[in-house]
């Protein structure tokens, strides 16, 4: 046991530093100041504590009571950081944002737009897949100079028929006049309607989709 160790003439100062260090690792203060005056109680009345010694454990006993009092001050500032994040989260609600991305989510006849850009002039072509990555409608867009277009999609497939409500995805392919790619950018665009947090990560919830706050570029007002 642990007081047995520190009854013995070499318990004094042998047991101080690897109760210290210990302590300083699983004790809380309480339990430090607890053990140092247990310590002082039972050490040997013909050879105690050299008085460095106890100086010392009286250092990192104080050392641990300042230990504590930051861990502290950083658990309140982390609370004050996560309400203030909690906060700006909830702003989002009702608006529309746009991230980087190619996910797009239909719902009776709600669809999420999307977006492209291309940086340079070229053929485009956009093809829309379901959740399983099987192609759905395969749409020529034409010539189109440099710059950012709205994914011209309605919801059907290539024959027409509306598709089933879920998630899709898209890409695009761009082609200039001598048949090189073209460098593209692809952005999902979607209506937040709450806020989750998914194993203590913040998430803004689009449809079915959670998007995490930090990848939102672009922020606006849905207008009737």
């Amino acid at each position: 046991m642990l007081i047995d160790s520190i009854t013995t003439n070499s318990g004094a100062a042998a047991v101080a530093e690897s109760t210290s260090s210990a302590a300083a690792d699983s004790l809380g203060q309480d339990e430090f100041l607890t053990l140092l005056v247990a310590q002082l109680k039972n050490q040997d009345p013909l050879n105690p504590m050299e008085s460095q010694d106890f100086t010392a454990q009286m250092a990192q006993f104080s050392s641990l009571e300042q230990l504590f009092d930051v861990n502290a001050s950083l658990a309140g500032i982390q609370e004050a950081i996560t309400a203030s994040e909690k906060d700006s989260n909830l702003d989002y609600i009702g608006k529309q944002v746009k991230a980087a991305g190619n996910t797009l989510y239909k719902s009776g006849d709600s669809l999420d737009q999307g977006s492209y850009y291309i940086e340079d002039g070229a053929e485009v072509t956009f093809t829309i897949y379901d959740n399983e990555g099987r192609e759905v409608h395969r749409i020529d867009a034409g010539y189109q100079d440099a710059g950012e277009y709205e994914l011209a999609w309605d919801g059907r497939n290539a024959t027409g028929m509306s598709v089933a409500d879920g998630i899709y995805t898209f890409d695009i392919a761009a082609r200039d006049i001598n048949g090189f790619d073209v460098y593209t950018e692809t952005y999902s665009k979607g209506m937040v309607t709450g806020v989750s947090n998914e194993y203590a990560v913040p998430y803004l919830v689009i449809g079915e989709r959670l998007l995490e706050p930090q990848n939102v570029l672009e922020t606006s007002i849905i207008t009737e």
